[in-house]
């Protein structure tokens, strides 16, 4: 079970973060002030430290060198926003803003935990590229088609300085094509700055983009600089730009078209080297059309476009990423060896999986936890599948066990998961039956047994 501590002075929000890490099933220990973190325990003992930047004595940012090799995770205010980019090239593993929302934080944790797990996955089964890429292949990876395109364009957009686009449903992984675009460039030495602009509030984000002049605008009593001219020869990735007010984006296209920026309240212009991904879940064409984005960005943009596909078009990736994550869910949590029934990778295979992989990654934290045994069964995923789907799901898979395939014997058939036993029966029946025919035999209907074929990659036979 990991170990982590808690540095921060407000009791609290010391408390609370405890109570929310507590309940994810993590060890915690908390002090208020890096020299109390210091007296009390020993920091290299912890698999991470999270810490306000701003705290009594000496700042948060102290733990990165005391903590030797542990992740330290910043945590600060909007306001505070610049300083916590200064943190992270000090070497903080990450910042999060405060206040913070409660799936993002421990999404945040699980993440850095996970990147520091040795990664199980083979090498046939990870993102093709450079070792500086190591952290997301152990995350973002599988075989389909769709994947395979992506790893290649990542490959050959990586060592340019163009403009990305990168659109995805919400939870498909846009951040970690986003770092692996940035991992494998040429700026791979400067930390890649992350940006969600649908988190920043509207009054704030060209401030934090672009800076400000000190009088700027009320509260402004110091000038700052943006996380542009923070970004200066390395990536800012610009999350949910879909999100980004219209003033801001006419600061942006600027950006793009002249390579330069101008503080907020300043007449005076910077130029800076920044590459720019950007990523949506939103179709900006069409909000183009609609006067909500504007038309001549979205074509600055759109230099180059990369297209994560959603988990549920997937196919046999689903169960690989399953797996990987249910090995890393019982190493964290330290329980028994756990692995999914036949029917739970029918349904998982059979599921739309709406929130994609951030989705499944939360059901099988919730079905490691929940689980009795050592097998886990569909309901402890707590998916939203109707019973009378289950039903039919648990009927498919019954009917097609009790179909025998020739050439296998009863002990091989036993061996056999699902998918493959679907597979070998299709290929060795479909030059004697016709699709209603095979329909029939394996008990699912003709638009199943289709989506099936789509799904495994299995052709028709030709006609002759």
């Amino acid at each position: 079970m990991s170990r982590i501590l808690i540095v921060e002075d407000e009791t609290i929000i010391r408390s609370a973060l405890r109570r929310l890490l507590e309940k994810n099933n993590f060890l915690v220990e908390d002090a208020a002030s890096v020299d109390e973190a210091q007296s009390r325990f020993t920091l290299t003992e912890f698999n991470l430290i999270i810490s306000d930047l701003r705290l009594p004595g000496a700042p948060g940012t102290d733990l990165i060198s005391l903590a030797q090799n542990v992740p330290v995770l910043i945590m600060t205010s909007y306001a505070s926003l610049r300083s916590a980019v200064d943190a992270m090239k000090l070497g903080a593993v990450d910042y999060i803003a405060k206040p913070f929302d409660h799936d993002e934080m421990i999404s945040s944790v699980q993440t850095i935990l996970n990147n520091a797990i040795p990664s199980t996955t083979s090498s046939a089964n990870m993102l093709p590229s450079e070792p500086e890429c190591r952290n997301d292949s152990s995350v973002m990876f599988g075989t389909c088609p769709p994947m395979q395109e992506l790893y290649h364009r990542i490959k050959k957009v990586a060592r340019t300085n163009v403009t990305v686009l990168i659109q995805g449903e919400s939870g498909t992984g846009k951040e970690l094509a986003a770092r692996a675009i940035h991992e494998q460039s040429l700026r791979a030495d400067i930390p890649m700055i992350s940006v969600n602009c649908a988190a920043i509030p509207e009054s704030l984000i060209e401030s934090e983009l672009f800076g400000h002049e000190k009088g700027a605008f009320t509260g402004a009593s110091s000038g700052r600089s943006g996380l542009l001219e923070a970004a200066d020869g390395g990536t800012l990735f610009l999350d949910e730009i879909g999100e980004l007010p219209l003033e801001a984006q006419a600061r942006l296209l600027r950006f793009l078209q002249e390579g330069e920026i101008r503080r907020v309240g300043s007449v005076h212009s910077k130029k800076v080297d920044v590459r720019l991904i950007a990523a949506t879940h939103r179709n900006l064409k069409d909000l183009a059309k609609r006067n909500e984005f504007r038309e001549d960005l979205y074509y600055r943009l759109y230099v180059m476009e990369l297209r994560i596909p959603p988990l549920r078009e997937r196919g046999q990736d689903i169960l690989e990423i399953a797996d990987k994550m249910l090995i890393q869910a019982t190493e964290r949590m330290q329980t028994e060896t756990l692995t999914f029934s036949p029917e739970t990778r029918h349904a998982m295979l059979s599921y739309h999986w709406p929130g994609n992989v951030r989705e499944l990654e939360n059901a099988i934290e919730r079905a490691t936890i929940l689980a009795e045994n050592s097998t886990i069964t569909t309901e402890l995923l707590g998916l939203d599948i109707p019973t009378s789907s289950l039903n039919e799901l648990e009927t498919q898979f019954a009917q097609m066990n009790k179909t025998p395939s020739p050439s296998l014997s009863k002990e091989e058939q036993a061996n056999l998961s699902l998918d493959d036993y679907f597979q070998r029966f299709v290929l060795e029946n479909q030059d004697q039956l016709s699709e209603t025919e095979l329909a029939k035999k394996l008990g699912v209907s003709r638009k199943c047994l289709w989506e099936r074929r789509q799904k495994l990659g299995i052709p028709r036979k030709s006609r002759k």
